[in-house]
């Protein structure tokens, strides 16, 4: 997808929207789960990768009582990428009464619409 992506990393999120999103739990809390443990070169890269994204508005503090396990998974280049193993977490989650469509339903909505987003593929 690079051939159509935008070569500049975007510098903020875009415009906030009225509607945000809120995952329900089904009965009590899940427990805590186990921490990975990270090598100091992956302690101090996690550390840059959260205050960075703090600072440039990408993340935020959580209210969560619950996390989830985090490990880097090198890439061709070189670099790291970040990984947030939710299974555990995900397990806990109350199902959504409304699934995402199958494609072919968007795909008939979408056919009179003119107005469009994208995603971070990118960053993916």
């Amino acid at each position: 997808y690079l051939d159509i992506l935008s070569k500049v990393k975007p510098d903020k999120l875009p415009p906030h929207h009225t509607c945000d999103h809120h995952i329900k739990l089904e009965g009590s809390l899940p427990p805590a789960g186990v921490i990975y443990s990270l090598s100091n070169q992956d302690s101090d890269t996690l550390r840059a990768y959260i205050s960075h994204n703090l600072e440039e508005g990408f993340i935020c503090p959580s209210s969560s009582s619950t996390g989830a396990p985090v490990l880097f998974v090198k890439m061709k280049d070189g670099g790291l990428r970040l990984c947030v193993y939710y299974h555990k977490l995900n397990s806990f989650t109350r199902k959504s009464k409304y699934p995402v469509p199958h494609m072919n339903q968007l795909l008939t909505v979408f056919n009179c619409s003119s107005i469009f987003s994208n995603i971070d593929l990118s960053g993916a």
